[in-house]
């Protein structure tokens, strides 16, 4: 009986493959022969799963925002069997600070997207801020909800304050990648915004 294939799985290691060879030589220089060689794959098959560059390159995104979220969840677990709006906030902030290979790597591929956005209009056309849409409207429901039990100011402005901790994440995340400093510096600066807003933790 012939082996039967997981098209789903197949895209997936054709988009890691992409990652990959992208966090390496840099997403301009990713063509589907480089990707096809990095998956141990023939240009043939990846033509297959994709039709073009532009539709590989947008799963590719759509992967990268996946793997985002599940090292969210992975970290949001890890705080704890009932985690709150803090761990919640911490998880997210912390997972923009590159600490291993597996998330630099990620989030130079992902800083790479966004500025190709700028510049490719095949790229510009897809929706690059609904995935962010979405985590940042999840953020600013759990900063609403700690207001709701108390848990910080009510009059703080949740949308300006998620917003701003979304930067920041961000802008240390680059400072990171690019040496400036080291991702247990960027936490503690993560941390000192958050206990501006939750207060400082106990012990």
């Amino acid at each position: 009986m012939p082996k039967r294939v997981d098209h789903e799985e197949r895209r997936r290691q054709i988009a890691q493959a992409l990652v990959a060879v992208a966090a390496r030589q840099g997403l301009h220089a990713v063509g589907m022969r480089e990707v096809a060689a990095e998956a141990g794959v023939s240009v043939r098959l990846v033509q297959y799963y994709f039709a073009s560059k532009d539709r590989l390159f947008f799963y590719a995104y759509r992967y990268l925002g996946e793997q985002l979220g599940l090292r969210i969840q992975a970290r949001v677990r890890a705080a704890g069997s009932r985690p709150g709006p803090r761990e919640v906030l911490e998880a997210t902030l912390f997972e923009g600070l590159p600490d291993d290979e597996a998330s630099r790597n990620m989030h130079i591929v992902y800083t790479a997207y966004a500025t190709l956005a700028l510049t490719d209009p095949s790229m510009a056309g897809h929706a690059f801020v609904e995935g962010p849409d979405v985590l940042e409207n999840h953020l600013v429901g759990q900063l609403r909800a700690a207001q709701d039990a108390g848990e910080v100011p009510g009059d703080l402005d949740a949308a300006a304050e998620v917003a701003g901790l979304l930067a920041i994440s961000a802008g240390l995340g680059t400072s990171v990648l690019v040496g400036q400093r080291d991702a247990a510096a960027a936490k503690r600066v993560v941390t000192y915004h958050l206990d501006r807003i939750f207060g400082p933790r106990s012990g």
